[in-house]
């Protein structure tokens, strides 16, 4: 059914339907195909590699994805200002889509690179505009970390065009990182809001700026280092950074929290996704220190846990939300919650012992989870509001 302001279908209505739509359908079949390529069962090439394309693709293709549709459409509500809607939309949707086939098909790089790097800067722009227009400088660090990711992105594709496993690296944990940065920012401003209104709380948990900040400044700073190489290599001296930002962010938790939240899948799932990003950054602590095993599940535990549950928990809320529907997910959802939480252990632990089973178990949850959104709300996504209202 086309929306009444575009005559385009209701799907582009604003940027989160076709986007979080399009990013977990990509999450449901990137996971899987990646560990039967893993695991030598497929023998298609990408663009640098099976492992390139993961590492990229997983950030810039699913986590990305989510990030642009949740901020192009909540802009508006922050601002004021409309948000883009139809045309503009479907254009930034075909970006997106172009850029993953291009990695996924192993296009020539005079084609991928432009058509995977524009994406971002397009959001940052849109976002910055509107921004501007009211000059709401508080959310002026959100244009800042869409420009590190353009930036990150951009170091990845020359890593790609010159061959340079390192870049590539560089590029693509630094990114994990920023999204995590972001996971902080607005996750510090909705958890304790989504909260205070999901249980009928009178009084919102009172913000520690100075603690904003420090989490703020310090998500970047970490970002950075990825960024130059140096958060690659377990460094003494960086431990007291991680755990210090871990330990920041268990205290925001532990401030938020209230006994109800475990009767309500749509606040649990969101503080739990905030706990794993807390842990992975102790985690990365602990191994610049010495004392833990691997960069690797620190990495997982963030990427798993944090971005990918974070994301599960916002699409399931912000898709109802601004469909204007009641917040009341499908009983499936505690569903895909509880396995794509369950997918973290056994990625980051039971490969150790048992890698095929490991891989293979987590990979199903993890794609079980996300399908389960898509089958539960493609008909919301691609629906006019019950309401009426545009949107």
């Amino acid at each position: 059914m086309p929306d009444n302001r575009t005559q385009l279908p209701v799907l582009f209505a604003l940027g989160f339907r076709p986007l979080f739509l399009a990013g977990s359908l990509f999450a449901v079949l990137a996971i899987p195909l990646w560990i039967a390529a893993f695991l030598g069962h497929i023998e298609l090439s990408p663009a640098g590699g099976w492992l390139a394309w993961h590492r990229h693709e997983m950030v810039f293709g699913f986590g990305v994805a989510i990030v642009a549709g949740f901020l192009l459409t909540a802009i508006q509500a922050w601002t004021g200002v409309p948000a883009l809607t139809g045309k503009p939309v479907l254009l930034m949707a075909g970006l997106w889509l172009g850029g993953r086939l291009c990695w996924l098909f192993g296009a020539p790089l005079w084609l991928l690179i432009p058509m995977d790097l524009l994406f971002l800067p397009l959001v940052a722009l849109a976002i910055g505009h509107s921004l501007w227009k009211v000059r709401q400088v508080r959310n002026y660090p959100i244009v800042v970390m869409l420009s590190l990711l353009t930036l990150c992105n951009l170091l990845v594709l020359i890593g790609l065009q010159q061959d340079d496993f390192f870049l590539q690296r560089h590029g693509a944990v630094a990114a994990l990182w920023l999204i995590a940065g972001l996971m902080g920012l607005i996750g510090g401003r909705v958890i304790p809001f989504f909260t205070q209104r999901g249980l009928g709380l009178t009084e919102p948990v009172n913000a520690w700026p100075w603690l904003d900040n420090l989490l703020m400044v310090g998500s970047i700073l970490v970002a950075l280092l990825m960024l130059s190489g140096a958060g690659l290599r377990p460094s003494p001296w960086q431990a007291p950074i991680y755990l210090a930002l871990g330990l920041g962010h268990m205290v925001r938790l532990l401030r938020w929290h209230h006994p109800k939240i475990w009767t309500v899948p749509l606040l649990w799932s969101l503080h739990l996704s905030y706990a794993w990003l807390a842990l992975a950054l102790i985690a990365m602590a602990l191994w610049h220190g010495g004392w833990f095993g691997g960069f690797s599940q620190a990495t997982h535990l963030l990427a798993i846990g944090g971005m990918a549950g974070m994301i599960l928990a916002m699409i399931a809320r912000v898709s109802l939300g601004h469909t204007g529907r009641p917040l009341q997910p499908a009983a499936s959802m505690s569903i895909a919650f509880v396995l794509l939480n369950l997918a973290v252990p056994l990625r980051v632990w039971l490969t150790i012992p048992m890698p095929q089973t490991g891989f293979w178990l987590a990979s199903l949850c993890w794609a079980v989870a996300f399908g389960l959104y898509v089958w539960n709300y493609t008909a919301i996504l691609t629906a006019p509001r019950p309401d009426g209202r545009p949107g």
